[in-house]
C-alpha cells in the first residue's frame, strides 16, 4: 500500500502569525509609553507572572495591593496621601502593560506548538522560532529588572534599563518581520547600507528611550531653539564628558532632536533603494511614517509632552522599525540569491 507524500509546509500562515505577534508588540510599546507618561510603571511592586494576570477582585485585595505600594519609594517620596481611587488609575496602565506581555507570550507559544505539530514550519526555522520565544521570555525578565531600579531608594527607573527594555521589544519586532519575509520571499543578506540604516535608527531609538527615562522632553518645550538658542546658556555639564551623552537631560534631548534628521535622511534613502528593486507599499509607508514621526516629535516638545502625542510618537517608532526591517530585507534579497546561485554552481562543479 502506498501513501501520499507529505505536502511541503506552506509558510504563508506561519508568516501571517509572526506578523500578528509583531502587531501585538507594537500595541504593547504604545501602552508601555502611556504607562511611562502617566507615571504608572512603579504602581505594582511585585512580579507575579501567573497569579498577577488578574487584577485585585475584591475590596480587601485592593487594600492589600495599595498597602504594598505604600511601602515603595514612589509613594513615600512623591505620592504620599494618594487615595485608593487614584491608585487604581495608575495601577490600570501597569497591569494592562503586563497583561499584554502575557498575551503575547501565549499568542506566540500556542501557535508555535500547533504549527510544529502540524509540520507547517519550513525547514530550518524551528531553532529561530524557539530563540524568538526565548527573547520574549527574556523581555519579561528585563521588564522586571527595569522596574526594580525604581523600587530601591530613588522612585525612578533607570533610563539605561528602560532603553534596554524598549529596544529589545523593537528588536523582536524586527526579527519577527524579518523571519516572516524570509519565509515568504526567501532569505536575505543584510547589505552594508542596511547595516548603516539599522545603526542610525538604533542610535535614535536609544536616545528616545533616554529622553523618556530622564524626563528630558519636559526640559525645553520649544523648537528649534532650546532656551532661546541652539543650546541653552546653562547646560550643567557632567564629568567625565561622556556622561553628558547618557545622563545629562539637556544634551540627551539636543542629540535626539538633531540626530532625528540623520535618521530621516537615511531611512528615506533606504526606502528609495527598496523602491528601485520593485517594492512599493512598504517604502511608501516608511517615508510617510518618518515624516509623521518628525512632526510628532516636534509636537511632543511644544505641547509640553502631551500624553497622547507622545504615545503616538512611540508607536510610530515601532512601526518605523517594522518597515525598516522589511526594506532592509528587500535590498538584501538580490545578494542572498546571488550567493545561493554561486553555492549551487560550486556544488555542481560548474565554473563561476
Amino acid at each position: 500500500m502506498s501513501f501520499p507524500a507529505k505536502s511541503a509546509p506552506r509558510p504563508a500562515p506561519v508568516a501571517g502569525w509572526l506578523s500578528a505577534v509583531a502587531a501585538l508588540i507594537v500595541l504593547m510599546v504604545v501602552v508601555g509609553g502611556i504607562t511611562r507618561l502617566t507615571e504608572s510603571g512603579l504602581s505594582i511592586v511585585e512580579w507575579k507572572p501567573v497569579s498577577g494576570t488578574l487584577p485585585p477582585l475584591s475590596e480587601q485585595a485592593w487594600h492589600d495591593e495599595f498597602a504594598a505600594y505604600q511601602t515603595s519609594p514612589e509613594y513615600q517620596q512623591i505620592n504620599r496621601g494618594m487615595s485608593l481611587s487614584e491608585y487604581k488609575n495608575i495601577y490600570f496602565w501597569e497591569w494592562l502593560h503586563r497583561l499584554i506581555g502575557r498575551l503575547i507570550g501565549v499568542a506566540f507559544a500556542l501557535p508555535l506548538i500547533w504549527f510544529w505539530a502540524k509540520g507547517a514550519i519550513p525547514r530550518g526555522y524551528k531553532p529561530r522560532l524557539v530563540a524568538l520565544l526565548g527573547l520574549g521570555a527574556l523581555q519579561g525578565v528585563i521588564g522586571w529588572w527595569m522596574v526594580t531600579s525604581g523600587l530601591a531608594q530613588e522612585p525612578a527607573v533607570s533610563h539605561v534599563r528602560l532603553a534596554v527594555h524598549l529596544n529589545l521589544a523593537l528588536l523582536i519586532i524586527a526579527l519577527l518581520v524579518w523571519t516572516a519575509a524570509d519565509m515568504l520571499r526567501g532569505p536575505a543578506r543584510i547589505s552594508g547600507f542596511g547595516w548603516a540604516a539599522a545603526a542610525v535608527l538604533f542610535v535614535q531609538l536609544v536616545y528616545g528611550a533616554f529622553v523618556a527615562g530622564l524626563d528630558a522632553g519636559y526640559a525645553y518645550a520649544e523648537w528649534p531653539a532650546m532656551g532661546g538658542g541652539l543650546l541653552p546658556a546653562y547646560v550643567g555639564w557632567l564629568e567625565p564628558v561622556w556622561r553628558n551623552f547618557v545622563d545629562n537631560p539637556t544634551i540627551v534631548q539636543f542629540f535626539h532632536r538633531w540626530w532625528a534628521f540623520v535618521a530621516f535622511a537615511m531611512l528615506i534613502a533606504l526606502g528609495v533603494k527598496a523602491m528601485k528593486l520593485g517594492s512599493r507599499r512598504t517604502p511608501i509607508a516608511l517615508h510617510l511614517l518618518v515624516t509623521l514621526q518628525v512632526v510628532l516629535g516636534i509636537a511632543t516638545l511644544i505641547s509640553g509632552v502631551e500624553i497622547w502625542i507622545a504615545a503616538a510618537h512611540q508607536g510610530v517608532a515601532a512601526l518605523i522599525v517594522w518597515c525598516t526591517a522589511a526594506c532592509i530585507h528587500r535590498i538584501g534579497e538580490p545578494a542572498a540569491k546571488s550567493e545561493n546561485a554561486e553555492a549551487i554552481r560550486q556544488s555542481q562543479g560548474q565554473p563561476a
